[in-house]
């Protein structure tokens, strides 16, 4: 299993730089003021918890943007979905909804869906399917829970 450090790692450069850029550009603004324009201890607090919301919000859409790209769906859309929809409902919506991690083909190495049961470039099989409806099966499994039929150690396994 992955750590949380290995997730940060695919946010993309661009996400890390927007997000201190735009967020050091604000707090040089706040320390820039005049003095008799300057603000209290609790309106900087507040100020630095707003910033500090905002720099995490930039590199979580980076991280949808770039999940989105490594799970095979339309990474655009999504961004677009986490940016647009207000009060973090989009974001929800990309995590409640997003498919699972795609898996390569031991044969030709092309990433497929690991609901496949065959690689859609060249026919091998990518997960084990049952010999007898052809749907995908658990290791481990001995009748297959779509239609019943024994499920020999051989097949299982994806052998044929």
């Amino acid at each position: 299993m992955k750590s949380s450090w290995d997730e940060l790692r695919i946010i993309p450069g661009k996400a890390w730089l927007i997000a201190i850029v735009i967020v050091g550009i604000l707090v040089w603004l706040m320390v820039a003021r005049p003095y008799s324009m300057r603000i209290g201890h609790v309106e900087s607090v507040f100020l630095a918890c707003i910033l500090l919301l905002l720099f995490a919000w930039i590199l979580l859409i980076g991280y949808i943007n770039a999940d989105a790209r490594r799970r095979g769906m339309r990474h655009v859309m999504w961004t677009l979905l986490g940016i647009f929809i207000p009060y973090g409902i989009g974001v929800i919506l990309y995590f409640v909804l997003r498919d699972p991690l795609l898996i390569p083909c031991s044969r030709c190495g092309v990433m497929g869906k690991p609901s496949y049961v065959f690689c859609p470039q060249c026919g091998s099989d990518i997960s084990p399917s049952c010999p007898a409806c052809k749907r995908p099966v658990e290791s481990g499994w001995i009748r297959c829970a779509y239609c019943g039929s024994e499920i020999s150690g051989q097949s299982a396994m994806g052998i044929r």
